[in-house]
């Protein structure tokens, strides 16, 4: 059974990697980009796909394996590829084709919260939700929205435990309103989250196996592919604060329907 799931891991890739069409100059750029993401996909999935081995060959010798946190492992793996060929189909797509709709930052906060329980666990990462206050609806697609704040949050709680002894870890899944409109984020005390590690770090992903070297220490791969399903959206991953907490986040716009209420 735990061999099965590495082996579908590896096909699921195998296959979005073969899905990738070259057709004119538009896609040739797309297609690049994507084998850099997929790149850094590949080595963010080595330490799960080798922890699930681990537990298989385990398993075979008749020892008690935790079948939990296989589990979590290959949920949250497979999680990363499907945010990644999300990202793809987004990128295919023209503005107006984009499926935006009215949606809660509350909900999808919430939704991505209950979904990350057993990965916060798993590293030892305690998971806040501040998402208190009336925001109203914003203006998003949904799906894409809750992946690109899991892909981000995933790639926060696996650098957590790296931080010294002494930081808190703690991920806060957290809204709040600014001048350009509603953010939503998620924040940690990683101090070395800034403008300048993560411009290096949209540089070198693909080419380093820790191209937010600051943050840090996988591939970061959540946070790219997040990156690529926001820029689809015609939205800008960028850096944030909340309470004192440094994070990422996106600024999103409030629905028009809020204005004939």
């Amino acid at each position: 059974m735990n061999t099965d799931l590495g082996s579908i891991l590896l096909l699921q890739v195998q296959s979005i990697e073969g899905s990738i069409v070259v057709d004119d100059s538009s896609n040739i750029q797309l297609n690049s980009v994507s084998q850099q993401l997929l790149l850094s996909i590949a080595e963010q999935m080595k330490m799960p796909l080798l922890q699930i081995s681990r537990q298989a060959e385990i398993g075979s010798m008749g020892l008690t394996s935790d079948f939990t946190n296989i589990q979590t492992l290959a949920e949250n793996a497979l999680s990363l590829i499907d945010g990644y060929s999300l990202g793809l189909q987004l990128n295919r797509k023209l503005s107006y084709e984009l499926e935006s709709e009215s949606v809660s930052v509350s909900s999808i906060l919430y939704d991505a919260d209950q979904q990350l329980k057993a990965l916060a666990r798993l590293y030892n990462v305690q998971l806040e939700l501040n998402i208190g206050g009336k925001y109203g609806p914003v203006l998003a697609h949904k799906k894409g929205l809750l992946a690109a704040i899991i892909g981000l949050a995933s790639a926060i709680i696996e650098a957590l435990p790296s931080q010294p002894d002494e930081t808190q870890k703690t991920l806060s899944l957290a809204t709040h309103r600014c001048r350009y409109g509603i953010v939503a984020g998620v924040y940690a005390n990683i101090p070395g989250i800034s403008s300048d590690a993560l411009k290096r770090g949209r540089k070198l992903y693909g080419f380093s196996r820790q191209p937010l070297v600051e943050i840090s220490h996988t591939s970061g791969a959540g946070i790219f592919v997040a990156d690529s399903i926001l820029k689809a959206m015609k939205l800008n991953l960028h850096v944030s604060r909340h309470r004192r907490m440094y994070g990422l986040g996106v600024v999103l716009q409030p629905s028009s329907q809020l204005t004939m209420v």
